[in-house]
């Protein structure tokens, strides 16, 4: 491809240092298809005539017809990388014509669209995966609707909380990963194609039309920064960290509390080993191998920020390394999505466990404290008040509800027979009756708005025409 400038090969070390086709092989339907559309613009410009560009579609979809049929054939050839394999596939089958699909067009804007065409192909998956996950744990929590478990606060005990309104919090932080990531294709989807090496082509295409048929939005405006550009690697790793992070914080509150000292859940056997040496293990391993992506994920990020922070313009051989920490990132992710929405669909809730823990802990203490302000006490003071009246409980190894009503008088006298009432688990969550708090009422409509948004966004995914890799 480019050995006319030199005397001999590269030596063996580095030719296995150098070349990227044991990796990049995974670009190939992207390299057809944008090389399908520079094709068609070559012959828009007049390098190619009509047959010439059917000999080349044909072979083209060929190549990828047979690479989707034997993925490691390309993996395992002896190419620099996927476009030399493609380019060198092309010329067995149609000869020298295969030779002129280069005309104009450099392997820098030549990879950097098919990596942002990977890269819109994987946000397209990771937004239906995000979507399913979504949607298992809303029809997790519908199935617990009223169900009370312990809130938590520094893995104290702290307030009952309605337990879909556990799973719907992380509904939340999922919905704002795929608000991410839908920002950040929006970012990519400017067209590199037609930039050359750095200063553009010499060959009148039609960029804008590239663009379109690619899929993308408009073409990029300044070629040098089309070629050097990979923010959109950035952005997507960003987003991926993220959403690794908050699948890790899934992961860690259910391993605690799937453990023996709290036993509010059980995993399934489809998602959990056992121990070689112990036969009464059960160990949530899906969940700890998804607490451990995330750092992965997280490391992929990292390394390509310390690739590119000290590049200078333009295209430079580091920007090879942006590919291996993209394709494990899109694996992992992908992966992870998948094997949590396992997770919850099989996930067993100990409903009594659940209740019984909630009662602990003098979780009701705050809602003693709002019986004293409803009476007329200061909350300062009424902090004070049950702050005493729990130390005292404490004493007695018993909790605020079953104090007997004298006991309880001797820390406030405007307590009355009617303080039972708000210190119930019911009468504790009912009470929590705004946006976003967690009262049965709204929990359950919650519930049904986050439904309306999954079906609603669902159909919209259906709708979108597919961006993948075909040509």
């Amino acid at each position: 491809m480019w050995g006319g400038r030199f005397e001999t090969g590269p030596d063996e070390l580095f030719k296995r240092f150098n070349d990227s086709l044991r990796f990049d092989s995974v670009l190939l339907p992207f390299d057809v298809q944008g090389s399908v559309a520079w094709a068609q613009a070559l012959r828009s410009a007049g390098v190619l005539t009509n047959d010439e560009l059917s000999s080349l579609q044909e072979a083209l979809h060929q190549i990828a017809e047979e690479h989707e049929e034997a993925p490691d054939r390309a993996r395992l050839a002896d190419d620099e990388d996927i476009h030399s394999y493609v380019e060198r596939q092309l010329i067995e089958r149609v000869g020298p014509l295969g030779k002129k699909l280069h005309t104009g067009r450099s392997r820098n804007d030549q990879v950097a669209t098919d990596l942002k065409l990977y890269t819109r192909h994987a946000i397209d998956g990771w937004l239906a995966d995000l979507l399913e996950l979504r949607a298992a744990l809303v029809e997790l929590a519908d199935r617990h609707r009223d169900l009370i478990i312990p809130g938590f606060t520094h893995l104290q005990l702290a307030q009952p909380v309605l337990f879909a309104h556990w799973c719907l919090a992380y509904v939340e932080m999922l919905e704002r990963d795929a608000e991410r990531l839908v920002d950040a294709r929006k970012r990519l989807n400017r067209c590199p194609l037609g930039s050359g090496a750095l200063a553009g082509t010499a060959y009148s295409v039609d960029r804008d039309q590239i663009a379109s048929q690619l899929g993308f939005d408009c073409a990029t405006r300044n070629s040098l920064d089309a070629v050097s550009d990979r923010d959109h690697v950035v952005d997507v790793l960003s987003a991926a960290s993220i959403c690794a992070t908050h699948l890790s914080r899934i992961s860690e509150d259910l391993i605690i509390y799937a453990s023996d000292g709290f036993g509010l859940v059980t995993m399934s056997d489809a998602v959990a080993t056992g121990s070689s040496l112990m036969p009464q293990k059960k160990n949530p391993d899906a969940l700890e191998l998804l607490r451990g992506k995330a750092g992965r994920i997280i490391g992929s990020l990292v390394s390509l920020l310390v690739t590119v922070k000290g590049l200078p313009m333009a295209y430079n051989k580091d920007m090879q390394e942006d590919k291996e920490p993209l394709f494990d990132a899109v694996t992992n992710l992908s992966l992870s999505l998948r094997v949590m929405k396992i997770v919850v669909d099989t996930l067993i809730v100990n409903e009594d466990r659940c209740v019984a823990m909630a009662k602990r802990g003098y979780a009701n203490a705050t809602d003693l404290a709002d019986y004293l302000v409803h009476r007329g006490v200061a909350f300062r003071d009424s902090h004070d008040i049950v702050g005493r009246a729990v130390r005292g409980s404490i004493e007695r190894g018993i909790p605020l509800e079953e104090m007997d009503l004298a006991s309880l008088q001797r820390y406030s006298d405007v307590i009355q027979d009617d303080v039972y009432d708000w210190l119930t688990l019911d009468s504790v969550v009912s009470k929590r009756d705004v946006v976003g708090g967690t009262a049965p009422a709204r929990v359950h409509r919650a519930i049904d708005d986050a439904r309306t948004r999954i079906h609603t966004q669902r159909d919209q995914l259906r709708d979108c025409a597919p961006s993948g890799a075909d040509a």
